[in-house]
């Protein structure tokens, strides 16, 4: 077996288990960590795709922003142990044997299944290249480049507003 098959089960396996531990477990905290393990585990699969900047872009927005974000909604949420819902034992058994039966029939379609080797046609350019992706970005796509800059700016407002504490009147 080569070291990059074997890289790649082990990035499925972290990426799975870290996946499954994000909503079996209790605290908050905890489920955000595991759920920035999971986002790097995907990042590794991108470098074994040989996609170096979104390997990058998922390291840099999602494990790194985006649970940022996430860490912040948490803490001024405030949760308390008094407020938490309690569920009921049925609902977890039933999370894990799904997700045990959803583990075997990935597992058998992955040992089932042979790989496409073949030749495929290709166009000459480079598109991991930051030059051509930032001309690409910054010529055909400058509207929805911007659009997508002012609405995660609308986002960031709506959150400073929402989180602001109101003054008493008293």
């Amino acid at each position: 077996m080569s070291t990059v098959l074997l890289l790649f089960y082990v990035l499925s396996a972290v990426t799975l288990a870290t996946a499954f531990l994000t909503i079996y477990t209790k605290n908050p905290i905890h489920s955000a960590i595991y759920l920035v393990i999971c986002m790097v585990s995907i990042m590794g699969h991108y470098l074994l795709f040989n996609a170096q900047f979104l390997a990058l872009v998922q390291l840099i927005v999602y494990a790194g922003a985006i649970m940022v974000l996430f860490l912040f909604t948490l803490m001024l949420m405030n949760l308390n142990k008094e407020d938490e819902v309690h569920k009921p034992r049925m609902t977890r058994y039933a999370a894990i044997i799904i997700f045990i039966m959803l583990c075997g029939v990935l597992v058998y379609v992955f040992t089932d299944t042979k790989p496409i080797v073949g030749e495929y046609d290709s166009t000459g350019e480079d598109f991991q290249s930051i030059k051509i992706l930032g001309k690409v970005l910054l010529n055909e796509y400058m509207v929805p480049f911007e659009f997508a800059s002012i609405l995660l700016l609308a986002a960031m407002l709506g959150v400073v507003l929402v989180s602001k504490k109101e003054k008493d009147a008293n």
